[in-house]
């Protein structure tokens, strides 16, 4: 049985009114960034006794031989080995190292409430917000098909949120205003009409926390 709660959690003043008026999604490529359970290589060029592979831990830290834990989840690749270069460079004189992405997790998408399958899916090529749908098993004869919310990460503290009306987008008319999900989207398919939505929320709010008002879906 799937269970998932949400509670209303709506941030004002996080943008100015005419902000909020002409939000639109991020669409920009960004690189990817470190999360728990990503596997690092680090290798030392002239210091090859410190060489080691690492597992980000669930606190979003790295444990490296000579440096201790060092935060890296929510950083790129490139930041990450700027930051474990500086720390090294206080025990080693002029370091040259490497930091290599070794396993990392899937690209996935998630969908929430009145579907037939909610739950996270991987991204295997392009996904549309229909396709995930579909995958998903389709909404139930108690969703509300024209208030879909999407969340986005626009980075490791804000995601940015649009309701998309999936069933004129169903139609021939609206087909052409599908697109393609990004890795880490979020779906939700409310059972009732929302109320007021705000453009962006704090992703740390969205573990306990979610939007626009109390559901709870089987």
């Amino acid at each position: 049985m799937w269970r998932m709660f949400f509670i209303v959690f709506l941030l004002a003043g996080l943008c100015g009114a005419n902000a909020q008026k002409t939000a639109q999604l991020v669409s920009r490529d960004q690189p990817y960034l470190l999360q728990s359970s990503d596997v690092l290589e680090l290798e030392y060029e002239y210091t090859p006794e410190y060489n080691q592979v690492a597992t980000v831990q669930p606190d979003g830290t790295v444990r490296l031989k000579l440096l201790g834990s060092i935060p890296v989840a929510g950083m790129s690749l490139d930041k990450a080995m700027e930051v474990i270069k500086a720390k090294a460079s206080t025990r080693l004189n002029k370091p040259e190292i490497t930091l290599t992405l070794k396993e990392f997790v899937k690209p996935h998408f998630t969908v929430y409430g009145e579907v037939s399958r909610p739950g996270v899916y991987d991204i295997h090529g392009s996904v549309t917000v229909l396709q995930a749908i579909a995958l998903s098993g389709g909404v139930r004869d108690t969703s509300k098909e024209t208030q879909v919310v999407l969340v986005r990460k626009v980075n490791a503290d804000i995601a940015e949120v649009k309701v998309i009306n999936t069933k004129e987008m169903s139609s021939a008319k609206g087909a052409r205003e599908d697109f393609d999900l990004r890795p880490d989207d979020m779906l939700i398919v409310p059972k009732s009409r929302l109320g007021k939505v705000e453009p962006y929320v704090r992703v740390a709010s969205m573990g306990l926390t979610s939007l626009y008002g109390i559901q709870a879906f089987k």
